[in-house]
């Protein structure tokens, strides 16, 4: 049996649903004293874990890894898991990760290979940071907006130095608008400067007792100042931006978890080397929804909003929108291959470029 203190453990961002979940797979385990606690950091071989009150290292059990490696997952930071610690209570007993609460929302994102990597879990609200600066791109927002989509996590855009922007006159109401024109009508955008107290104010709507937030984005866009704010101290280091391309180092070189001052909680990660979302065609539809609203109106049922005459998205739709919408399709269904369907795919390419070689010696002859 195990006994949860969830007052205590709502200020880590325990819900009922998580809390009954917990109950149900401790009984099924065969270990006694099992506590719930909550996954801040994961490091090589071991991962820190916080009981509402104090922080401890933890190992994993193999049988653990062995299972959640079959199931093509990992432990991620935002996890609930079931640990034990050996000798009672001592600071420093060894403790012992048995069993992993299966969470309620997770964010992946795939590697070049097609392979699966977890970013975080059991987060309600995901800041997509993006600086107003160089570092402004809104094909690679359109990504991190499929990369939550697909997670289950409410997006909320924050345009950072605002400040910066507002030097040079009518950038940043040109930006915003561009955003607004081209990105979801549902999605919440805002426009900040992350050194300034008031930032955390206005985001006071997703930062609650009991809720999860992670703060997604680019090196340099601003995410750690984000992360400070909100903590009401400098607890994430900050660093400076190359003065030509506003690109930042990692100065962020892990995910973390840290408590809040109102009962939430906040997750600040490094930028993403390689942000591609783990989303399929139907979530990607859902994100891209003004394409599939417009689809309805083309010419034909098939069509494929490329060259096909009579295309409502095609004339709808900016057109560099459209590009970004046909490579995540394209990376979302070669995630659905199976390993003899890559092979057949590297086969016809290959095969394709020993065809366009032959035909520049003809040509060229």
């Amino acid at each position: 049996m195990i006994e949860i203190d969830f007052e205590r453990l709502r200020t880590l961002g325990l819900t009922p649903a998580l809390a009954q979940l917990a109950t149900s797979i401790a009984l099924a385990q065969d270990e006694a004293d099992l506590q719930l606690m909550r996954l801040t950091e994961v490091h090589r071989e071991t991962v820190q874990l916080h009981d509402g009150v104090n922080e401890r290292s933890a190992r994993p059990q193999q049988r653990l890894l062995r299972r959640l490696l079959d199931d093509d997952t990992a432990l991620a930071v935002g996890d609930w898991v079931l640990a034990h610690t050996d000798a009672g209570s001592d600071a420093h007993a060894p403790s012992w990760v048995h069993a992993l609460v299966p969470p309620q929302t997770h964010i992946n994102r795939r590697d070049a290979d097609g392979r699966r990597h977890p970013v975080v879990s059991n987060v309600d609200t995901a800041l997509l940071v993006m600086g107003l600066d160089d570092d402004f791109n809104p094909r690679r927002m359109e990504r991190y907006l499929a990369l939550v989509s697909a997670g289950s996590v409410t997006p909320v855009i924050v345009l950072t130095k605002a400040d910066v922007a507002s030097r040079t006159p009518g950038l940043l109401e040109a930006r915003v608008a561009a955003l607004h024109e081209r990105l979801p009508a549902g999605v919440e955008l805002l426009a900040v400067d992350g050194t300034d107290p008031t930032t955390a104010q206005r985001l006071a709507t997703w930062v609650f007792a009991g809720q999860t937030l992670v703060v997604l984005g680019s090196s340099g866009a601003g995410k750690s100042t984000l992360t400070n704010n909100l903590i009401g101290q400098a607890i994430q280091d900050t660093g400076a931006v190359r003065e030509h391309d506003s690109r930042g180092k990692h100065t962020t070189t892990s995910r973390s978890l840290h408590r809040l001052p109102g009962g939430a909680c906040v997750i600040d990660t490094p930028g993403l080397r390689t942000l591609r979302p783990d989303v399929d065609e139907a979530t990607l539809a859902a994100t891209f929804s003004d394409i599939a609203t417009l689809a309805a109106q083309c010419r034909f049922r098939d069509c494929r909003h490329g060259d096909e005459p009579g295309c409502a998205v095609r004339e709808g739709v900016d057109h560099d929108r459209l590009r970004n919408f046909h490579k995540l399709l394209r990376e979302a269904k070669r995630d659905t291959l199976t390993p003899l369907q890559r092979q057949q795919q590297v086969s016809v390419y290959k095969q394709r470029a020993k065809a366009f070689k032959a035909r520049d010696r003809r040509d060229g002859t």
